[in-house]
């Protein structure tokens, strides 16, 4: 009765089975349940990161690392113990965006590793994309293959206005005819 799930399963995974040209219908059902034996699965519906937009949230990606930046000390908002930061280049074979890796992520990544990143979102740093896993997301070494990175789009060096954001002309007065009143005191 439990055994009878694979073919659905592989059904909701078209990314999976175009990886590789089918070569007979069975062949992508076998290939699912591989993975599934594997260290870790890959989550399902993997968003191609030239797909990723300033407004991505709650996205899953499957990219391979092709460099680490230093990490930098950022100072808390909120007065309380600074941060550790590096940036990441990660991709896949259609662009390249920068992860943002804080604290403990810094170490556990290195160039060349395969990451599976299930939940991440996008976040604009003056106006340039960032990839970010977040407290609610996941980031997993993974036994998949992605194929060379492509280098000639690069998803974070476009800029970026952020939505909503307008800025004030002539100094951002209010009323106009406040300070201005009746009478003189």
């Amino acid at each position: 009765a439990e055994g009878t799930e694979q073919p659905a399963e592989g059904t909701e995974q078209p990314a999976e089975g175009t990886e590789q040209p089918a070569e007979g219908t069975e062949q992508p059902a076998e290939k699912t349940e591989q993975s599934a034996k594997g260290q870790e699965r890959p989550p399902e519906g993997i968003t191609k990161v030239k797909d990723l937009t300033p407004k991505s949230n709650r996205v899953n990606v499957l990219v391979k690392v092709t460099g680490i930046g230093e990490s930098k000390e950022i100072p808390n908002r909120f007065g309380g113990e600074p941060k550790m930061v590096a940036e990441a280049r990660v991709g896949d074979e259609t662009a390249t965006i920068l992860l943002s890796l804080w604290q403990e992520q810094i170490g556990s990544v290195k160039e060349g590793d395969v990451l599976s990143i299930e939940n991440g979102y996008v976040s604009l740093v003056r106006g340039h994309m960032r990839f970010n896993v977040g407290k609610y997301g996941k980031m997993t070494k993974s036994d998949e293959q992605v194929p060379e990175s492509n280098q000639d789009v690069d998803l974070s060096a476009q800029e970026h206005q952020r939505e909503g954001f307008r800025p004030r002309y002539g100094g951002g007065g209010g009323g106009g005819f406040r300070g201005r009143g009746r009478g003189r005191f």
